[in-house]
């Protein structure tokens, strides 16, 4: 007969040691799984409603919501298409419409778990009715892998290819209003199949609305939403943004870096989370211009600010590009100025307001000339 050996105290100490950390461990992953996962709900999210220009398939439930009284939109009107040699945060192939429409004004976008049994299609089908019955005109539609980019993937995923719910909504702006794993979150970051999309404009309301539907692929994560199809809306109604800022004058730029050291600027606008700055930034271009020719030995920190909408880091490499790219216009006029510029981007970390709201997010968009 073999006998068992008898293992050393030490090493039993050790092997139960391990057997506690493997416990552990399963009892964190069990924690996780447990959390990770979505409910279906019976009402709709708080504080969140239907807009009025256009409803909502029957029986379906609102799960995320996001408001802004003014924002610029971009809806793609032909499909993705890979850009070569651009990455994204998430080490993703990035792909843009080689068409779009952009539009600045009140934007809702409407997340809603749709009844069971109800496909992407079907769900597609009723809104397009509703909007041409309203006098809408069907701009762009597409389905599948014919929008382009990654036809399996909503706004979450790396090292692969962009989607289109990426290119609506990247992950970093989805978890900025949903927290980890709730119903929103879930509807917005699963993997998906069945992907149908339109974009309409609605020109007796001022408005455009793009609808993208799709179907929650089985995962281990958010079950209760497997098999169950999602829309996304979203309603851009035209207006014009407040004019709350004037153009600062160059010496009044002067007059407050001597006092201050500084100057919060407003007037330079760039595209939505992109470093292209709008033609309509030129008056306050011209004024730094005019501030740097009449004080010759002013050096500047040109210096980015963003909200907290997306990632720390995401927002930091997009503030360090909108500084170099201020740099650059500037250094086109004048290509002294060079060495006494520098360009720096600090994401959200000097904000100026809350970001609790739109308002407060308004003024930590900004550009800070600050004196070297």
């Amino acid at each position: 007969m073999k006998m068992a050996k008898i293992q050393r105290p030490d090493k039993i100490f050790g092997l139960m040691t391990s057997l506690k950390l493997a416990l552990v461990s399963v009892i964190a992953l069990a924690s996780v799984s447990a959390a990770a996962d979505a409910t279906i709900p019976d009402t709709d999210l708080k504080k969140a409603s239907d807009t009025s220009l256009i409803g909502r398939y029957q029986g379906s439930k609102i799960v995320a919501y996001q408001h802004r009284s003014f924002d610029s939109v971009t809806l793609p009107t032909s499909p993705l298409v890979a850009q070569p040699g651009k990455r994204d945060a998430h080490n993703n192939i990035v792909f843009a419409p080689g068409k779009s429409r952009e539009i600045e004004g009140e934007h809702t976008r409407i997340v809603y778990l749709i009844p069971a049994d109800r496909s992407p299609l079907e769900v597609l089908r009723n809104y397009e009715q509703e909007i041409t019955s309203k006098g809408g005109k069907v701009l762009f539609n597409c389905k599948k892998a014919e929008c382009g980019g990654a036809p399996d993937r909503a706004s979450s995923g790396g090292g692969g290819d962009m989607s289109l719910a990426m290119f609506l909504q990247p992950e970093e702006d989805v978890s900025a209003y949903n927290e980890a794993f709730s119903n929103g979150y879930c509807a917005l970051t699963s993997r998906i199949i069945d992907q149908h999309y339109l974009v309409a404009e609605l020109p007796q309301q001022n408005a455009f609305i793009s609808v993208l539907t799709y179907m929650i692929a089985d995962g281990d994560f958010c079950k209760a939403f497997n098999k169950r199809t999602v829309a996304v809306v979203d309603i851009v109604q035209l207006k014009q943004r407040e004019q709350k800022m004037v153009v600062v004058k160059a010496d009044e730029m002067a007059k407050k870096i001597s006092a201050e050291g500084k100057i919060a600027l407003y007037g330079i606008y760039f595209d939505t989370n992109k470093a292209t700055i709008r033609d309509k930034s030129k008056p306050t271009l011209d004024e730094i211009s005019a501030l740097l020719e009449h004080t010759p030995k002013l050096k500047l920190l040109i210096v980015g600010h963003t909200d907290n909408a997306g990632s720390f880091s995401y927002n930091l490499d997009l503030s360090r590009r909108r500084a170099e790219a201020v740099v650059k216009a500037l250094t086109a006029k004048n290509r002294a100025v060079k060495s006494r510029l520098k360009a720096v981007g600090v994401s959200f970390a000097c904000p100026a307001a809350s970001n609790r709201t739109e308002a407060g997010r308004a003024k930590n968009r900004r550009v800070v000339l600050v004196e070297q």
